[in-house]
């Protein structure tokens, strides 16, 4: 077991969002407790039906509710309302190992980074299952095709920020998509990050994930495109022009063809729906044009938020 994070001048909190997790929230409110005894612990209740509260306020925890229900909901009200320093987010079903926090914590501080994923790695395969992995590794690939780079583990729900990325963080996600917002937030400011590998358990007896494999990794793959659409503009309608000029030429090759040796035109139709897709073509062309502009002037706008609040540096 690793040794707990020495006595810091700076704040650091833990924020665990939760929902029914009677049976695993005190085994990690206490965990953390442990490891990182200065810290102060939040567990924010999403409208449980089982003794979730009771347990936290048992392990001298900080409890809040939120009722909008879904973790993004719960994770927005808390970077909303919580100041401190370091924050720490990780579920509360204990999953995640409390141990690696006082090393990730250590080195957001001393490397002066605005945040350190917890990469998972189960110590069996009921922790981790085949088809989560399987799917994690699709996700990834897909965003670092889309945005150029990625993370290894961008679902992990083990992560240490730094009070400005928490500051500058506009978070529109209502559920489990939280986590690929969250990604690609850091890599549109191209914020100083770092991974390192942690242990990734069970659930205790009697916890049960609120996961729904096919319905929630449909909805992160969504937020994804969702996410290359809004961040992305310019590539994102420049493909779709592609695509439509590359069919409306092909419809008006033929065409072209039979006119130069007839001087006829003997396709009307098609003449006009190959007309139609060009236009169309350098209309999308055009709108990701505009549209890049206002992401350029969005992006300035986040960064200077970011610049407000003092780097890691300057409080660690």
């Amino acid at each position: 077991m690793q040794p707990s994070l020495k006595k810091t001048p700076y704040k650091v909190a833990v924020l665990l969002p939760c929902h029914n997790e009677e049976a695993a929230i005190g085994k990690t409110v206490a965990a953390f407790r442990h490891a990182l005894p200065d810290a102060s612990i939040y567990v924010y209740d999403n409208n449980s039906s089982d003794n979730t509260v009771a347990v936290a306020q048992e392990n001298k925890a900080i409890v809040r509710s939120e009722r909008l229900q879904g973790k993004g909901h719960v994770v927005r009200r808390m970077f909303a309302d919580i100041d401190a320093d370091v924050y720490i987010l990780a579920d509360g079903d204990a999953t995640y190992d409390a141990d690696a926090a006082p090393k990730m914590v250590t080195m957001l501080c001393d490397e002066g980074l605005d945040m350190v994923v917890g990469i998972r790695q189960s110590v069996s395969d009921q922790a981790y299952r085949l088809g989560h992995k399987l799917g994690n590794r699709i996700l990834n690939f897909i965003l670092a095709w889309l945005f150029g780079h990625s993370f290894t583990d961008i679902l992990s729900g083990y992560r240490v920020f730094s009070r400005r990325f928490i500051k500058s963080f506009p978070l529109l996600s209502t559920g489990f998509e939280i986590e690929t917002e969250i990604s690609v937030h850091a890599l549109e400011l191209q914020m100083p990050v770092a991974e390192v590998d942690t242990r990734y358990s069970e659930r205790p007896e009697g916890s049960f994930s609120k996961l729904s494999t096919y319905r929630d990794g449909w909805l992160i793959l969504l937020t994804i495109f969702s996410l290359f659409r809004l961040k992305r503009p310019m590539l994102f309608f420049s493909s779709i022009g592609l695509l439509l000029a590359i069919a409306g030429i092909a419809l008006a090759v033929p065409l072209m063809i039979t006119y130069c040796y007839t001087g006829l035109v003997p396709r009307l139709p098609t003449a006009v729906l190959s007309t139609g897709l060009v236009i169309l073509s350098s209309l999308s062309f055009a709108c990701g044009l505009i549209l890049d502009t206002v992401v350029y002037g969005r992006r300035e706008a986040l960064r200077l938020a970011y610049l407000t609040q003092p780097s890691p540096h300057e409080i660690f």
